[in-house]
C-alpha cells in the first residue's frame, strides 16, 4: 500500500478542525460550498438499515448555505449532502461497492470478512480487497430460537432436532453452521432445514420446527412475538464457548440479549456480527474523516437517539467491534486522534488500493 494512503497530513487535520475540508479531490468539486452527493446503500425499506442509513445521512450532511456547527446548526461534512438508497442488501452492497457505482453502504462483518478474502459465500471468486472500514453501527445478534419445553437447552441439544438454518447463500447459513461445528456438529446431526426466516417463522408456530437461527438486531418483532405467546426461547452461547471461534472468524464479537429485551427473558450471552460502514480507499482521505468524525460527533447524539432503535446503539466505543479489514486511511486518523486502541486492526497489503 502507498504510504500516504496510511496517514492523513496534520495540515489537512488542522484545515478540517477549523471548518475548511476542502473536497476538490472529488470530480467536479471546487470547493467546500459547492455541493456533493454521497450515496450511501443500505437495504430494503422495511427493515433496519435504510432508517439508520436515513439517520446517518443527517447526521453527515452539511449543505451549502447551512448554520454552522458551534451555533445550533449541522455539524455535517461542509457541502455534502447524503442520502441513503435501498438496496438488496449487504451483498448486493458489497458488490456495489467494489465496482465503484455507490460511494458508501452497509454491510454485516461476515460478509464484509468473506468477501475481502473470497471466502465463506464468496468462496472461489476473486477477493475485493479495495473493501475499506469506516466503522461498525450497531450489533446485529446471532438469536438461536428454540420451541419452549422442547427439551433443546443448548446447542448441542439441537442433534436430531428440526431446525432451520436460513436458505442456502445465506450469511446466516454459514455462520450456524461455524457454530454448530464449534460444538461437534454439523447439518447432518440435524433434521436441517434451509427457509426463508418468514417461512421458519410460520412453520415453527405450525409445530413443524424445533428451532431456527436469525441473525438481527434486537428486538426483532418476530422473535418477540413467539416468546411473548409462551412458544419460543432463546439458547445463550456462553462466553467461554464463544471465544473459541473469535481468532479464526474475527467479525464475531462477544455480545449479549439483555434482561427485558424480550417478555420474560434474562441475560443470554450470544455472539454479534457487526453492521459496518464500507467505502474504498479511493474516497479522499480528508472526506472520509470528515465522515467519521461527524458520526461520532457529540451534537449526533440527540438525532441519532430520537430515530429508529438501532441507531441508538452507535457509540465510539463499539465502533471496531469485529473489525476484520483495514480501515479507510481517513477513518484510521480519526480513531487514531481519539484514542482507540487499532492495535486489532488489520492494516492494507502494500499493494492494496495504493493511490
Amino acid at each position: 500500500m502507498a504510504r500516504q494512503e496510511m496517514s492523513v497530513s496534520r495540515r489537512t487535520m488542522l484545515a478540517m478542525g477549523a471548518g475548511g475540508l476542502a473536497l476538490s479531490a472529488l470530480p467536479g468539486l471546487a470547493g467546500a460550498q459547492e455541493m456533493t452527493f454521497f450515496r450511501i446503500a443500505t437495504g430494503g425499506t422495511a427493515g433496519t438499515y435504510y432508517p439508520v442509513g436515513a439517520l446517518i445521512a443527517n447526521v453527515i450532511s452539511n449543505p451549502p448555505g447551512s448554520r454552522p456547527c458551534d451555533e445550533g446548526g449541522s455539524c455535517g461534512v461542509p457541502g455534502l449532502v447524503a442520502a441513503a438508497q435501498s438496496s438488496e442488501g449487504s451483498v448486493a452492497n458489497v458488490e456495489a461497492i467494489s465496482a465503484g457505482h455507490v460511494e458508501s453502504g452497509f454491510c454485516q462483518s461476515d460478509v464484509v470478512f468473506w468477501a475481502y478474502n473470497g471466502s465463506g459465500i464468496f468462496q472461489g471468486s476473486e477477493p475485493r480487497r479495495n473493501l475499506r472500514l469506516i466503522g461498525s453501527l450497531y450489533p446485529e445478534v446471532v438469536q438461536i430460537v428454540v420451541r419452549h419445553n422442547s427439551g433443546i437447552a443448548s446447542i448441542p441439544d439441537m442433534a436430531g432436532k428440526r431446525i432451520s438454518l436460513d436458505v442456502e447463500g445465506s450469511g446466516t447459513l454459514v455462520d450456524a453452521r461455524i457454530i454448530l461445528e464449534s460444538y461437534g456438529l454439523t447439518d447432518d446431526d440435524l433434521m436441517a432445514e434451509y427457509i426463508q426466516h418468514v417461512s421458519a417463522v410460520t412453520k415453527f408456530r405450525e409445530g413443524e420446527l424445533d428451532g431456527f437461527f436469525i441473525i438481527a438486531g434486537y428486538p426483532t418483532n418476530s422473535v418477540f412475538d413467539l416468546i411473548e405467546e409462551g412458544l419460543a426461547d432463546l439458547l445463550p452461547i456462553p462466553d467461554q464457548d464463544a471465544l473459541g471461534l473469535l481468532t479464526d472468524n474475527p467479525f464475531f464479537s462477544l455480545s449479549v440479549v439483555p434482561e427485558g429485551t424480550y417478555p420474560g427473558t434474562l441475560y443470554v450471552p450470544t455472539l454479534a456480527i457487526g453492521a459496518q460502514w464500507i467505502v474504498t480507499p479511493e474516497l479522499p482521505d480528508e472526506l472520509v474523516y470528515g465522515i467519521t468524525q461527524s458520526l461520532w460527533h457529540d451534537n449526533s447524539r440527540a438525532l441519532l437517539d430520537s430515530g429508529h432503535p438501532a441507531a441508538q446503539q452507535l457509540k465510539l466505543s463499539n465502533a471496531l467491534l469485529g473489525a476484520s479489514i483495514p480501515l479507510h486511511p481517513g477513518a484510521r486518523a480519526y480513531y487514531e486522534e481519539v484514542g482507540l486502541d487499532l492495535s486489532h486492526v488489520p492494516l492494507p497489503d502494500d499493494d492494496e488500493g495504493a493511490v
